[in-house]
């Protein structure tokens, strides 16, 4: 058993406990995804935290999938987390597991309380079981089923395993205290009855279990040693040590930690579900949705995701977490990795009118100041160029050092240029080229008369630029806090109309015409990108990653100041 690593939390400190004491000899932990969805950034806290306490401690993970709800749940979902699981960097061997395999033992231990009189089969509906079930202040009634005999409970639960009763006509429950200041322990449903195709059995089962009843079986079957659960289940511990200790089976521990919100987005498999299905977004990898698939296809790295939960720690108390602070976890690590580049998304023309005609050159260009070993390239340069519209203004307010009539800036990694004449279009006046001049004697360094400019901007060369798409995303709720809403409001109500914005048209310098999808850089002085699966051979699809604006940094300088 090797030593934990330098990262303390409640949770380490427990299984530290817990091998001093004897208690567990070895660590063994479980991811346990429902598959009813895509998971998102809340999941890959609970996979850091559940693989993490593994790795640390010298243990094992099993991936596992607690697939005992066939309405909800599809292959697409399963073959989506085992992918999002394996990109964020868990490794679980041979232990891919399946809540499904167990069937047939859960079945036969819910048998085994049947014979011990503490399970009976129940004709109330689920409507008469939630009104028989009691609130928080007063107790529960029991069922008028409660005292069927051993014998009858299981022939009637072997009829239902057989199929003979139709969907929510019969359930299985545990017969536990209708009295109990925890509702979760009012004789809970163990099995209900649902007719439906399995993605992985098939027909052969009828009735299925529920969660609370599958959820420690599960852990027990496996030999995890620690159960690590979101605290929404901390109330649902005692059922499951009920269960476990009226089987008188292996029993793991149980340990709660809280789930992780974000401002500026919703945490739900269901709303996200939603946004789908109701066609807000493009799909479960829309980059603007928090799920793994989505922050992949935007251009986020698994090692910020995990610097990202590593800061955030461990809790047992929920809060909110500001957005910015996982944006700059990924712009850290873009800026250590990413290459440059030179685009140009709101294109300009410019023609530098003493420059040959026909002539071109390549001019030298480094791919990352931040690692010098990944070397430099050359970026060519022609007569015609462009440049972002953003960085020319006829008529400069005070504090604006970029190109304007008569003032001069630096082309990145060229020449000085200087605007000489403007062309308009004679219908709309709107500024449709630039003519200009170059200084040939500031060829990638300072001018030889000692002038200074104040600017230095990007541009892409008309003759060998690449065309193509960007995509800008922002945050896709209006509302920072979207689990706090105003009483009767959907939480549509937010989604921001303007939080995609596509630009066509856009200039790349050639480096970039066949990068596959998945490449990151950062495109010089606007942000962080990452190509897009809809790219095509010579026609690039950007998504923007993050800008270049750090906010968390900002926050950070003031608070510190």
């Amino acid at each position: 058993m090797s030593e934990p690593a330098a990262l303390s939390d409640f949770i380490r400190e427990a299984v530290k406990e817990d091998l001093a004491a004897g208690r567990f000899n070895r660590v063994h932990t479980r991811f346990p995804p429902e598959p009813n969805g895509y998971l998102h950034i809340g999941h890959a806290k609970a996979v850091w935290i559940d693989y993490g306490v593994a790795l640390d401690f010298g243990g094992l993970f099993n991936l596992r999938f607690d697939d005992t709800n066939p309405t909800k749940e599809e292959q697409e979902f399963v073959d989506a987390i085992i992918a999002d699981v394996r990109w964020l960097g868990a490794e679980w061997g041979d232990r891919l597991c399946f809540a499904s395999d167990y069937f047939e033992q859960m079945y036969l231990w819910a048998e085994d309380l049947i014979n011990k009189g503490k399970a009976y089969v129940c004709d109330l509906s689920p409507d008469e079981v939630s009104a028989y079930r009691g609130t928080l202040t007063e107790p529960g009634k029991d069922s008028p089923h409660r005292n069927r005999s051993v014998a009858e409970n299981v022939d009637l639960f072997r009829r239902m395993r057989a199929g003979e009763f139709p969907d929510g006509s019969r359930t299985l429950r545990a017969k536990i205290d209708m009295a109990s200041p925890n509702v979760n322990l009012r004789d809970p449903v163990m099995y209900r009855i649902l007719h439906a195709e399995h993605h992985r059995t098939g027909d052969k089962w009828c009735i299925y279990p529920m969660y609370d009843w599958a959820h420690g079986l599960e852990d027990s079957i496996e030999g995890i040693t620690h159960s690590l659960c979101d605290i929404a289940y901390e109330n649902h511990r005692p059922l499951y040590d009920w269960f476990l200790d009226a089987l008188g089976i292996y029993h793991p521990r149980q340990i709660e930690f809280a789930r992780l919100n974000l401002t500026y987005t919703v945490m739900s498999k269901r709303l996200l579900i939603q946004l789908v299905q109701e066609g807000l977004v493009r799909g479960f990898d829309d980059p603007r949705l928090p799920t793994l698939a989505g922050l992949r296809r935007r251009g986020y790295t698994p090692e910020a995701i995990r610097d990202f939960c590593t800061r955030i720690g461990i809790n047992k108390v929920e809060s909110l977490v500001d957005v910015a602070l996982l944006e700059h976890c990924v712009r850290e690590h873009l800026n250590k990795t990413a290459p440059r580049v030179m685009a140009v998304l709101r294109p300009l023309r410019v023609v530098i009118e003493n420059y040959p005609e026909g002539q071109s050159e390549e001019l030298g260009a480094i791919n990352n100041p931040e690692d010098p070993s990944a070397g430099a390239r050359k970026v060519p340069f022609s007569r015609v160029l462009y440049i972002e519209r953003e960085d020319f203004m006829e008529d400069p307010p005070p504090k604006f050092y970029r190109l304007a009539p008569g003032r001069e800036v630096r082309l990145r990694y060229a020449y000085f240029l200087k605007c000489t004449g403007v062309v308009k279009d004679p219908a709309s006046g709107e500024v449709v080229e630039l003519r200009c001049a170059y200084d040939p004697a500031t060829r990638g360094g300072d001018a030889p008369d000692g002038r200074k400019v104040k600017a230095t901007i990007h541009w892409a060369s008309a003759a060998h630029a690449v065309p193509g798409e960007v995509r800008l995303y922002s945050h896709l709720f209006t509302r920072e806090d979207m689990g706090a809403l105003p009483e009767g409001a959907d939480f549509k109500d937010f989604v921001d109309p303007a939080s995609l914005e596509v630009l066509t048209g856009c200039q790349f310098e050639p480096s970039l015409a066949n990068v596959p999808p998945g490449y990151r850089c950062q495109f010089e002085r606007l942000g962080y990108f990452c190509a897009d699966p809809d790219s095509a051979p010579g026609r690039p699809v950007f998504n923007r990653t993050v800008t270049l604006r750090d906010e968390w940094a900002k926050i950070q300088r003031k608070g510190n100041s």
